[in-house]
């Protein structure tokens, strides 16, 4: 769609008054991709920026690694050999990353696209039940895993086989000494690695297979000749706009146009010299594109952290690294701004950050801006999307709002009929451009839900003002945002459902000041003797733990429809029972 939005030079029109908005030098089109597949991009890096440290893995002890770019590309390099010629996979075949933030994660990621297959990202905190229906609808040939969650993944697998296993460790190329001092307190001392009651390889062992099939004459640039660049780089699962778990196919295309896109807006923001705070994990589309594949186009530094609970995970990093640039959650900044030691000493070379995932709150960006002195702006975008739609300019910014469209990038709001609303008037929000996904895997049905005529349809309500600025008036209504984590109620309803003493539930999302909202169950008991520890300790077995329920209430019944579908926006408006709610 890139060709249909009008240049700067045609903007006389009321369609498209962002263009008037964008910062000087920002082009109102991308006319052409800098890259054609994402396995072009890092031995690009590696020429340009070979030493420059690329990526880099603090531990909350301070402990840490650097790959530069050069790294990354010999080191995926080797992956994708593994990959090819020691797996026999074959070129669109899909690899799964259930890994946390960490230095194998860019190395598998650049590895399975040079290999010319496709990423699926899986999230760790799935339970083995969660991780085995993405198993069974992806089917991956084999699957890039963390060893501390082996006891999960092989429950998964007795559910979903997947032929090939490659596991990593919490310091995985880190230096020999600190590896196996990190190993040794995890496995022995902490008893945090289980052993693994599967067959694997390890990752350091895949590395050293791939490089020697590469000395004996394999050529990495083969693997991707046919490969077009409308082909699925990534398998991003998300819910959608109707709660059905399914994978946005994103294509090679769509993720380099979507990086283009966000770097010409913010040319003047994201910079080579930038050294940005990556807390939010890999697998999270946000941090897939913007960090992991925005910041190393650049050139930038990457800094990753494994894990960020709790936040004084974050400490060391601070002090090792002169940070930059941040991306996050409202949460996050939330609960930087409530800690103690970030607020007496905020980083004093941090210069920008952008939030993403949910809704930046007003009070949380005005107090950011006075403790650190920088501003946080915010974006919105959809896993559908690649994920990025619209963005503030930093230099243009305008509070509440979440930006500008990208260039190349077409919204508009309409009503119930498709029609465009006016200026300020609420609307569905809908968008296209080349970084919207061609359709969702194996699901005709759900993609003509939300692709028509070329149009991503949101199911997000947003308005537009003068200017060009968009809005989000409410998110779509169904769908509970845990610190940036998207939970959708008919999923934890089948679990609650299939609990012996539940007749009827229901499941919402109510306001919750640590996690922005906080998911609640409303229940009508077939036993008596059910209660809310009963129902909480059996949903941490079947969901990931954002997922279960913070809140439960006890009703008599709950409110319906004339044909019997539970009302969850009139359980919205009912005020709670005072004695049958309990909190976590």
């Amino acid at each position: 769609m890139d060709q249909k939005v009008p240049n700067a030079a045609q903007t006389q029109g009321a369609s498209f008054p962002w263009l008037a908005s964008y910062p000087p030098g920002v082009p109102a089109t991308i006319e052409t991709p800098p890259y054609r597949l994402l396995g072009d991009v890092a031995p690009d890096l590696a020429a340009r920026r070979p030493t420059a440290r690329a990526f880099t893995t603090i531990m909350p002890n301070g402990m840490a690694a650097s790959l530069s770019f050069a790294d990354v590309d010999r080191y995926s390099d080797e992956f994708a050999a593994f990959l090819r010629e020691n797996l026999r996979l074959q070129t669109g075949d899909r690899v799964a990353v259930q890994i946390p933030n960490g230095l194998p994660y860019p190395v598998a990621a650049f590895g399975i696209f040079k290999a010319g297959c496709g990423l699926v990202n899986v999230n760790p905190l799935y339970t083995a039940h969660e991780m085995a229906h993405l198993f069974q609808d992806a089917e991956p040939a084999a699957i890039v895993a963390i060893d501390m969650f082996a006891d999960k993944l092989a429950n998964a697998l007795q559910q979903a086989p997947i032929p090939h296993i490659i596991l990593t460790e919490a310091a995985s190329l880190f230096p020999i000494v600190s590896r196996h001092l990190i190993g040794f307190v995890q496995k022995y001392v902490r008893k945090e690695v289980p052993a693994p009651r599967f067959r694997h390889t390890a990752f350091a062992k895949a590395l050293a297979l791939g490089a020697a099939s590469i000395r004996a004459g394999a050529s990495v640039k083969d693997f991707t000749r046919g490969v077009e660049p409308s082909a699925i780089a990534c398998l991003q699962y998300t819910g959608g706009t109707t709660g059905v778990s399914k994978g946005a196919m994103l294509t090679h295309r769509n993720l380099i146009m979507n990086v283009a896109q966000f770097l010409a807006l913010h040319h003047e923001d994201m910079r080579e010299s930038d050294h940005v705070l990556t807390v939010l994990p890999l697998y999270h589309i946000f941090a897939f594109t913007a960090n992991m594949l925005g910041f190393f186009v650049v050139g930038a530094h990457n800094v990753l952290i494994p894990n960020p609970r709790p936040l004084t995970n974050l400490r060391k990093a601070f002090e090792k690294e002169p940070i930059t640039f941040i991306t996050g959650v409202n949460t996050l900044f939330n609960g930087l701004l409530n800690s103690p030691w970030f607020a007496r000493n905020p980083p004093r070379s941090l210069r920008i950050s952008v939030a993403g995932g949910m809704a930046l709150q007003a009070a949380v960006a005005e107090r950011w801006q006075k403790i650190t002195g920088t501003p946080v702006i915010e974006g919105y975008g959809l896993s559908e999307a690649s994920p990025v739609l619209t963005c503030n300019p930093a230099s243009r910014a305008k509070l509440g709002s979440v930006g500008l469209p990208l260039p190349s990038t077409e919204i508009r709001c309409v009503d119930d009929h498709g029609d465009v609303v006016a200026i300020g008037e609420p609307g569905e929000l809908i968008a296209r451009g080349p970084q919207v996904m061609p359709g969702y895997w194996k699901q005709p049905g759900e993609t003509k839900i939300v692709l028509r005529d070329g149009w991503l349809y949101t199911g997000d309500i947003a308005k537009m003002d003068a200017e060009g600025y968009f809005s989000i008036v409410d998110r779509r209504k169904d769908m509970i945002d845990v610190s940036g984590f998207k939970v959708f109620p008919n999923e934890v309803e089948a679990v609650l459902a299939s609990l012996a003493g539940v007749k009827e539930c229901a499941v919402i999302g109510v306001p919750d000041n640590a996690t922005g909202e906080a998911v609640k169950a409303f229940i009508v008991r077939g036993d008596p003797a059910l209660d809310a520890s009963t129902v909480r300790d059996f949903c941490r077995c079947e969901v990931a733990g954002y997922k279960v329920p913070k809140f439960v209430e006890f009703r008599e019944d709950l409110p319906k429809s004339n044909v019997g579908k539970i009302l969850r926006k009139d359980l919205r408006e009912i005020p709670a029972a005072n004695t049958s709610e309990r909190e976590i």
